[in-house]
């Protein structure tokens, strides 16, 4: 009998979690602002999103990144991590922080796309070629701004001649 209870009362708990969007003042709608300048974010969350009933702003992940010349800074980019540092082709941390204070101030909450389970693929050479400068070697798996070494990779999981993805396409890769 305890057991029903329980399993109700999650149920009435997991159906009722649908009604709370977690955004301020009965706002319901986000909208993704991804690539662009931190400054020009807080700059539309005060001009334009909070004033037009946006709840929310998704923004691309702030955190260090690869820098690719080929092709020229490509999106994706921004998803080859080198370290958590706040620095990235949108701002520095300090520009971050003010977007937050400005979008929240407003009543616009904001929303990271955060990447924190993988670094940058061993394509990516080594050296500083990074929105922050630091050392990387992708090819050893070092990664010294966050203390990653080669020890912290799953390694020899990928069956493949290369231990990298080659296919994409392959649920074993």
């Amino acid at each position: 009998m305890k057991m029903h209870l329980l399993i109700l009362a999650a149920l009435l708990g997991l159906s009722s979690a649908q009604f709370n969007p977690n955004m301020k003042n009965g706002r319901t709608s986000l909208v993704h602002l991804f690539e662009w300048r931190w400054a020009d974010i807080a700059a539309e969350c005060e001009r334009y999103l909070a004033p037009n009933g946006f709840g929310g702003v998704q923004i691309s992940p702030p955190n260090e990144h690869i820098i690719i010349n080929n092709p020229s800074r490509p999106w994706w980019q921004r998803y080859q991590p080198i370290s958590y540092k706040l620095c990235s082709r949108s701002g520095n941390e300090n520009e971050l922080r003010d977007m937050i204070t400005r979008c929240n101030n407003v009543g616009v909450n904001v929303y990271v796309d955060a990447v924190i389970n993988h670094m940058c693929g061993a394509g990516g050479g080594a050296g500083t070629h990074s929105s922050c400068g630091s050392y990387f070697n992708a090819n050893t798996k070092e990664f010294p701004a966050v203390a990653y070494s080669s020890l912290d990779f799953n390694d020899g999981k990928c069956k493949t001649g290369s231990a990298n993805i080659e296919n994409y396409n392959d649920v074993n890769q």
